[in-house]
């Protein structure tokens, strides 16, 4: 069974609908994907329809975007929570508002530089789609400022820009314990992905263990080798569960579906813990 637990769609930075990543997930040989867009379910119910007639497990799931007091960024994938729940629901709302005006504000920023103006970031963002960073860079290969969306990244639109702006995220912690509380299965995203930025230490680790982390993705291209050795050692310590997944995002990035695959038991794990939505069997 080949299983990979961390895709994106045009709901949020990936850039194919739900429908499409359930196809690309059969054409590359998938049993059982997660679709885990940032901050949002919206593509709950069109990856559910495809993957059903194209014979994919579907395992319903969301990225959550957080930030450390000390500002690392941090996320939590959220596997099989209720998208209803009152707690959860009210803090991702508030991300997603906190990422459209930050949005705004490197535009602004941005367009005294450059001739990028807010509709042209609008026209790169899919019908009820988690508005970001990476739709500003689509925006700024459209207008031919950047050749790609990795280019804009690694220049314009880093963290250490003029134009970077900060947005507001929950704490970690409170994010693995939201998620709990709305019957989903907590695994850290990418932990050691120090190419990304700063990573976070110990005492978060421990933080987000004692509220419920259930586990953490090392098998991901991001997480170098002595990251991944930290990781399987705090896994052991802890009890966690360990995922691999490709971090999909269509043309968005270079990551290849089933590139990194989760163990079947890892998988019927999460699939006892979680108790807020069920998988979606092909």
């Amino acid at each position: 069974m080949r299983i990979d637990l961390h895709t994106h769609s045009n709901v949020s930075d990936g850039t194919e609908a739900p429908g499409a990543v359930m196809a690309a997930a059969r054409a590359a040989g998938l049993d059982v994907v997660a679709l885990t867009d940032h901050d949002s379910t919206a593509g709950w119910a069109e990856a559910a329809e495809a993957a059903g007639t194209l014979g994919v497990t579907l395992v319903p799931g969301m990225e959550v975007s957080c930030r450390t007091a000390d500002g690392i960024s941090v996320h939590v994938l959220s596997y099989l929570h209720d998208p209803s729940h009152p707690g959860l629901r009210k803090e991702i709302a508030k991300s997603r508002s906190a990422r459209v005006s930050r949005a705004e504000q490197m535009v602004e920023r941005l367009s005294e530089d450059y001739p990028i103006s807010w509709q042209d970031v609008e026209e790169q963002v899919a019908p009820g789609a988690t508005i970001g960073r990476p739709h500003i860079a689509d925006a700024l290969v459209a207008v031919g400022v950047v050749p790609t969306r990795s280019a804009a990244f690694a220049g314009i639109l880093t963290g250490r820009s003029k134009y970077f702006v900060a947005h507001y995220a929950p704490d970690p912690a409170v994010a693995v314990e939201l998620i709990r509380a709305a019957g989903g299965v907590p695994v850290f995203a990418h932990p050691e992905a120090s190419a990304r930025g700063r990573v976070v230490g110990e005492e978060t680790y421990h933080q987000m263990i004692d509220a419920g982390l259930a586990g953490v993705e090392i098998e991901h291209r991001d997480n170098p080798e002595a990251g991944r050795e930290y990781l399987r050692r705090l896994a052991a310590e802890h009890s966690l569960l360990v995922t691999g997944s490709s971090d999909y995002h269509g043309t968005g990035k270079p990551n290849l579906l089933g590139e990194n695959l989760t163990a079947p038991e890892v998988f019927e794990r999460i699939e006892e813990l979680g108790t807020g939505t069920g998988v979606i069997r092909a």
